[in-house]
């Protein structure tokens, strides 16, 4: 292993060993307590989303990992990054980002996910004020897989596929509305008509697998579900494409995409400690704690430390 990187990771290990213990629960206090707090600057939206390396033991196989970034409207953003099931901190290592950003029992947090009962479950019992947000963005690409599905049913019977893909019109329009109770009603109809179909069509049983795997996600999330329109229009995120860029940001160019590199769990968390604290500017400070002259160097040469 190059000497950079074993650097690197004992200044992961460093860090990992200032975090606090895991809690089930973060919330504290009473809800008086919270309403004599003093009002806070803005609500706090966290886009949370998964994403895959290769594993280094199983060369043909992935394992996940979760990144997110945390955007106050008053302050700098911060990333986060963890491999699920080898972190055993998650929700500590969330509270504190948050934390560090001045979160209070009393301000509005947001987490937009993608709906996976991992990342769900990361978010639970973080704030008393979080609402948890199943995201747009997420929504909108399986109806789109759907519709993709719906045309190819177009080309045998034409007024079938052309059914399907109205109805999935009104399946998103509801969505966007929040009106869950129809929306219920729309999608156990629109699945029932592609259960219904016979057709010489090769991806019928693709079509039906994706359809019953959508109407069980939407149930699944069904308490994460909200007037999108009514949010969109008031100016607030309704969409975690924040959350994908951030995973092409931390994991995409150095971890997969690209490079089609090996990791293993403990290799790309701790690498993914210091690539999250050094996309936002909290890696000098970290080290400006750690070893005092540094940041009297700092002061002393101004110049120096802004190049």
């Amino acid at each position: 292993m190059p000497s950079f990187v074993r650097e690197t990771l004992r200044v992961a290990e460093r860090a990992e060993a200032e975090l606090g213990e895991e809690q089930l629960s973060f919330i504290d206090g009473c809800p008086a307590q919270w309403r004599n707090l003093p009002i806070p600057d803005g609500r706090i939206v966290v886009g949370l989303d998964g994403g895959y390396v290769r594993d280094w033991g199983d060369r043909k196989s992935n394992f996940e990992v979760i990144v997110g970034q945390s955007l106050p409207e008053d302050r700098n953003p911060r990333y986060l990054g963890l491999v699920h099931g080898h972190d055993r901190k998650p929700k500590r290592r969330l509270y504190d980002l948050l934390q560090s950003q001045g979160l209070v029992p009393n301000q509005e947090l947001t987490f937009l996910t993608d709906g996976g009962e991992e990342v769900r479950a990361l978010t639970e019992l973080i704030s008393p004020e979080a609402e948890h947000v199943l995201d747009w963005f997420h929504i909108t690409m399986r109806v789109t897989v759907l519709s993709q599905y719906a045309r190819g049913v177009g080309h045998f019977d034409e007024a079938t596929g052309a059914r399907l893909l109205k109805s999935l019109e009104r399946i998103k329009w509801l969505l966007w509305h929040g009106n869950q109770y129809r929306v219920r009603q729309e999608i156990a109809f629109f699945e029932d008509n592609v259960c219904g179909l016979e057709l010489d069509y090769t991806h019928l049983g693709k079509f039906a697998r994706a359809t019953h795997e959508f109407a069980t996600y939407i149930a699944d999330n069904a308490a994460s579900l909200i007037n999108y329109g009514e949010r969109f229009r008031a100016g607030e995120r309704i969409s975690s494409c924040l959350a994908e860029s951030t995973v092409n940001a931390v994991i995409s160019k150095r971890f997969a995409k690209r490079q089609q590199m090996q990791w293993t769990p403990r290799g790309a968390h701790l690498l993914l400690q210091t690539r999250t604290r050094a996309l936002d500017g909290t890696l000098r400070p970290l080290f400006e704690r750690w070893y005092p002259g540094l940041a009297n160097d700092n002061a002393a040469h101004p110049q120096r430390a802004a190049a």
